[in-house]
């Protein structure tokens, strides 16, 4: 275990890293910028409540049929038009209560001692209620490249499912710089988030395909790092040893390989890893 605490420290400064500071600093302006859409959008609501004075008016002339054909004829055009205004105003609060809550989570993610378990459901724009029932409107599960499989698994939003879903897209179809960047992007977009190490764990994938072993093999380890438990850290750690086999490493590789049986027995990763171990020479 200490051989392969100092092999995962020589690793880690020999791999180039990314700047933390720079990721936070673009998350902020990120922040900034969604929080100027959001008053934007309240500003058309409020637009919405003041009247234009261009009501139609009933003409008090005519038989009594003619006037009562009037009169249904506008209410037909007002509770139309009631209704148009009401949808829209119920489509911005569910995005503008989606928006918050991502805000109020990536926020939590840079202060020092926020509880995320602790920051609850977000209440919608002005407290409507639509039918995605407040704070969870618009959010999904994760989709199946989460490999919990668990249904209880926390929700996504649906801007970070999507964002998932174009870069994991870009991977399928080979184009791996491309699907490199978008994963970081994930990455530095929604930390702590539920599929954020299989995000980590597919970007070291897209560097792996696009040629660069060294990016790959840091991407692995940041993944492992971020959480040694979690469902990505077994493959996480078979990848970060294969890497380095492939880097000529082969010292260190062995290690990290054997690291896998010790801490994950009976994960599919260990056969994997064995497999790699045999093929390094491995002792």
């Amino acid at each position: 275990m200490r051989l392969f605490l100092v092999v995962v420290s020589c690793v880690a400064f020999a791999l180039p890293a990314v700047s933390t500071a720079q990721a936070q600093e673009e998350t902020l302006a990120d922040i900034r910028q969604e929080l100027s859409v959001l008053y934007v959008e309240i500003q058309k609501l409020k637009r919405e409540l003041n009247t234009t004075g261009a009501a139609g008016q009933l003409t008090g002339s005519g038989t009594l049929i003619e006037r009562v054909n009037a009169i249904e004829s506008e209410l037909q055009r007002l509770t139309s038009q009631t209704e148009q205004l009401e949808y829209k105003v119920e489509r911005v609060a569910e995005d503008g209560a989606n928006r918050i809550g991502d805000l109020e989570f990536r926020l939590c993610e840079l202060e020092e001692g926020c509880d995320i378990g602790a920051l609850g459901d977000s209440s919608t724009l002005g407290g409507i209620e639509t039918s995605g029932g407040g704070g969870n409107a618009g959010m999904v599960n994760p989709s199946s490249d989460d490999t919990t499989g668990n249904a209880n698994a926390p929700q996504l939003a649906v801007s970070e499912q999507a964002d998932f879903d174009r870069a994991k897209a870009a991977l399928d179809a080979g184009n791996y710089a491309e699907a490199a960047t978008q994963f970081e992007t994930f990455r530095q977009s929604y930390p702590g988030g539920p599929m954020t190490a299989r995000a980590g764990l597919l970007r070291g994938e897209a560097l792996e395909g696009a040629g660069d072993l060294k990016a790959a093999a840091r991407a692995y380890l940041d993944t492992f790092s971020t959480d040694k438990t979690g469902p990505e850290a077994p493959q996480s750690l078979y990848r970060l040893g294969a890497a380095l086999g492939q880097l000529g490493q082969t010292e260190q590789a062995c290690v990290t390989l054997a690291e896998v049986g010790n801490r994950f027995p009976g994960d599919q990763a260990v056969g994997q890893a064995q497999s790699a171990m045999t093929d390094l020479g491995c002792p």
